[in-house]
């Protein structure tokens, strides 16, 4: 059984943070950062899955894509950044931007269990259930914990390398449709923004979507697939995911890293 106390620590004793929203002022403030412990729940379960929808073109998320870069090394969290390209209109275009990741957010705003009704960024989102402000600290704290103390229904087993090709194996129960999907992320990428409302500043991103595949539905207990050494999104980027998620924008049902 595996148990868990994270530290996440403060980078500034208070910190007022706005979020970006489409067709909205940048009023809306974050609460202060603070110290926070979590703790998993009294039953193992695989990692959570924390998804950032960011942009270069919004002031209000440097914050949080810092944030996300403290707590990618925790093993008991699958960190995903998903640059939106909504806000390429205000005078620069995300470099890192893709419309995938625009039209799955405007999904989240339909279906998400809470926060949802709108797009906005910096937007944190909690195994495919929970969003909110991306850079606040204490609210993703308390999602993370909620979702490590609800039960899992389905788990990964990841065997092999980038050399021999992998075996997934996705093992449980589920009454819907569970698409098995393969992510490469770009590890750590700085971006020097030219204009816009970041004009000037350089912005570190962490497990930023590259590109994605369906490699299996789930349509029994177990689902057992490969994944070749020669699948073209094994040459993308430096870190790969596996994500279960209930149909094409549900809940996130399962999610590791591929390779450790």
């Amino acid at each position: 059984m595996r148990h868990l106390r994270t530290t996440i620590a403060t980078a500034a004793a208070a910190l007022s943070l706005a979020a970006c929203a489409p067709m909205e002022t940048h009023e809306e403030r974050a609460e202060e950062l603070e110290d926070v412990v979590l703790a998993s729940a009294a039953t193992e379960r695989g990692p959570v899955a924390i998804e950032l929808f960011t942009s270069q073109g919004c002031s209000s998320c440097p914050p949080a894509d810092a944030l996300v870069a403290e707590l990618v090394d925790d093993p008991d969290l699958v960190v995903i950044t998903r640059p939106v390209t909504y806000w390429d209109r205000l005078g620069w275009r995300d470099t890192l931007g893709r419309e995938e990741n625009t039209q799955l957010q405007r999904r989240y705003a339909q279906r998400l269990e809470r926060g949802g009704g709108r797009s906005y960024t910096p937007q944190a989102v909690v195994d495919g259930r929970i969003g909110l402000v991306g850079s606040r600290r204490a609210e993703l704290a308390e999602a993370v914990a909620e979702a490590r103390a609800d039960e899992q229904l389905l788990s990964i087993d990841i065997t092999g390398d980038d050399r021999s090709g992998y075996r997934v194996t996705v093992a449980g129960t589920h009454s819907g449709d569970a698409v098995v999907r393969l992510l490469a992320l770009d590890a750590s990428e700085t971006v020097s923004i030219g204009r816009g409302e970041n004009g000037g500043r350089s912005v570190r991103y962490t497990n930023v979507v590259l590109a994605e595949q369906d490699i299996g539905a789930m349509n029994s207990e177990t689902l057992s697939t490969i994944i070749a050494s020669d699948n073209a999104l094994l040459s993308q980027g430096d870190r790969h995911a596996i994500v279960v998620r209930d149909g094409a924008a549900g809940p996130i049902l399962a999610a590791e890293y591929l390779g450790g």
